[in-house]
């Protein structure tokens, strides 16, 4: 290119796209060294919780954000020239794959990998130390008390222990918010929500309006659902503890964090009879141990067509919770090397909840390793969403006929129990729904200043009461910091994710029972042995995020737009019996 010159000197020739090409090539070389050096040093500070590993975690995180945020800052001089798709779309990939941007001041990038890490491991760290007792409770030990304690008291007790643990993150996370979003203003972006909401193909406004109407297409199934478990715990506990028409108290679901509802079946289900199958006895009737646990599902994804999983897998997860020092139990799917060091951290039991988990989680895994041979800033999903909702489809199969299949069942259940099933997933699938959506609202609000650090907690139970319809069973005050207690919140780790998941697994799962020739009620399919099935993931998988989500939907699906009546198909006979059930009931609840 020709250098202009004149009396103030030689300006910069502009920039060209093959500029911008070597450009890119070079970043993706560099930060995928760095992404590695990364994943090792998380891997260990996750799995062995310590000063030093948090320290080194912290470092390399820091030095990931550094060369992130000065490779974005120096991809601005591409912003205003022709650039083909491919490359515009790596520029904005570069700009939005970090959760969290830091300024380029070296100091605020040390302060903020300290805040992140520090809160992680505080959370990991987190203990409840009831009074009177020898022995303190740690999470996965709260987690299983609240699937098998009924008695109130315990509960509440259980609940708010836990919740005196983020308590100390309040000041880290308010100076978070104040360093992440000073990052992604250096970025372009109006704030950190903005940045993670521009990741998904579209405007940020657009996006929040595609949520509230999917959200709108499966709230009334919700409020259905609510309105029922609502009465059966009015029956169990009574009306006192359990109102009608008013939020339902938090501690009484059944889950630390109300997301899911599953382990209440067995006081909302239809009968006090026994009917069905319990997933879990027949895992232990079977002698079935955390490693067999995940061997199964390896064979799901073998029956598909996958190639089995690497030895380096078997011999590098972990599978179980330490018992000579603290990690983070909180279940997730590392790829280290973003090739083929695919790993799992867990901290299995063998129940029916870890079972569905498993699958969920080798979906990441085999995910990973399908798009393995894209160019880096493509080793991820079409959006975060695709991420989650490929293992909970492979989940959605986990039916009475595939469990008979492999042996964990001795016969399918009669259909007299069609509805007991369809609740039982409810349960899990329906009530997290809302959660999924309000988490990030709370984020996107606080990153945008429109939710103060002095309302942190009431602003949190507020978004708790409208969308789920929930209320803190306890007073709760600004000394606390409840959102805190749920690990995706000092991860930072985007949530938004997760409700698009629990809308897109089912809209794959439809595809795929098509795609496997399979007819009949929708919630009886399993695309297990269906290599036809296995072909059309793969072929998605395999596209990473090389192309728009759209392009990636309509490779699997057919069509180009996310859509919930799948999820209305799947669950049509329980909608029906839920509003039979409801009849004369007062549903809804005040928002205050």
């Amino acid at each position: 290119a020709l250098v202009a010159c004149g009396v103030s000197g030689c300006a910069e020739p502009a920039p060209t796209p093959d500029d911008a090409r070597v450009f890119l090539e070079e970043a993706e070389a560099r930060l995928l060294d760095l992404w590695v050096d990364a994943g090792r040093a998380a891997w260990v500070q996750n799995t062995y919780i310590t000063d030093d590993t948090t320290a080194l975690a912290a470092d390399a995180q820091t030095a990931v954000i550094g060369a992130t945020m000065a490779l974005a800052s120096e991809a601005a001089r591409f912003d205003a020239i022709e650039l083909p798709q491919n490359l515009r779309r790596k520029m904005l990939l570069l700009k939005t794959s970090m959760g969290v941007a830091a300024p380029v001041d070296s100091a605020l990038q040390a302060e903020l990998s300290q805040i992140t890490t520090g809160m992680e491991s505080t959370y990991g760290q987190g203990e409840f130390c009831p009074e009177g007792e020898e022995a303190c409770l740690d999470l996965p030990t709260m987690q299983r008390m609240f699937a098998d304690v009924r008695e109130t008291d315990e509960l509440l007790a259980i609940w708010s222990g836990w919740r005196g643990v983020s308590r100390e993150m309040r000041p880290q996370y308010a100076r978070f918010v104040e360093i992440s979003n000073a990052g992604a203003r250096e970025l372009g972006f109006a704030d950190t929500g903005e940045m993670w909401r521009s990741g998904y193909d579209m405007p940020p406004d657009v996006f929040t309006d595609e949520l509230e109407r999917l959200w709108g297409q499966v709230q009334p199934l919700y409020e259905s659902l609510h309105c029922h478990v609502r009465a059966q715990l009015g029956e169990e506990y009574g009306t006192a503890v359990a109102p009608d028409g008013e939020p339902i108290p938090a501690h009484l679901l059944g889950n630390m964090w109300s997301q899911t509802w599953t382990n209440i079946y067995e006081t909302v289900k239809p009968s006090r009879r026994s009917r069905g199958y319990d997933l879990t006895r027949q895992l232990e009737r079977r002698g079935v141990d955390e490693l067999e646990m995940v061997r199964y599902g390896e064979r799901f994804f073998s029956s598909l067509g996958f190639a089995p999983l690497p030895t380096t897998f078997w011999d590098r997860s972990l599978f179980l919770q330490p018992v000579d020092h603290d990690a983070v139990c909180h279940a997730s799917a590392w790829n280290i090397d973003f090739e083929s060091d695919i790993r799992m951290k867990m901290c299995i039991g063998v129940n029916s909840e870890d079972f569905g988990t498993i699958h969920h989680e080798l979906g990441h895994n085999y995910y990973q390793r399908a798009y393995s041979n894209q160019d880096p800033l493509y080793r991820t999903s079409a959006n975060d969403g695709f991420h989650e909702g490929v293992g909970d489809t492979i989940s959605l199969s986990i039916t009475p006929e595939y469990l008979v299949e492999v042996g964990l069942l001795d016969r399918i259940p009669s259909e007299d129990v069609e509805i007991d099933l369809l609740l039982r997933q409810a349960l899990d699938k329906i009530a997290f729904l809302p959660f999924g959506l309000l988490v990030d609202q709370w984020r996107w609000r606080v990153f945008s200043g429109e939710i103060t650090p002095d309302r942190y907690n009431t602003a949190w139970w507020q978004l708790r009461q409208e969308y789920q319809g929930i209320r803190a069973p306890v007073s709760r005050s600004e000394d606390d910091f409840d959102p805190g207690a749920k690990y995706h919140v000092p991860a930072n780790t985007p949530y938004t994710r997760y409700f698009l998941a629990h809308i897109l697994q089912f809209q794959f799962h439809r595809a795929l029972c098509a795609a496997a020739g399979i007819e009949g009620p929708l919630h009886r399919c399993s695309v297990y042995g269906s290599r036809e099935a296995g072909a059309r993931l793969a072929t998605m998988l395999e596209m990473g995020a090389s192309k728009p989500w759209p392009e990636a939907l309509e490779r699997l699906t057919g069509v180009r737009e996310m859509d919930a009546t799948a999820i209305l198909d799947y669950f049509a006979p329980l909608s029906s019996w839920l509003n039979q059930q409801n009849e004369g009931r007062a549903c809804g609840w005040d928002v205050g």
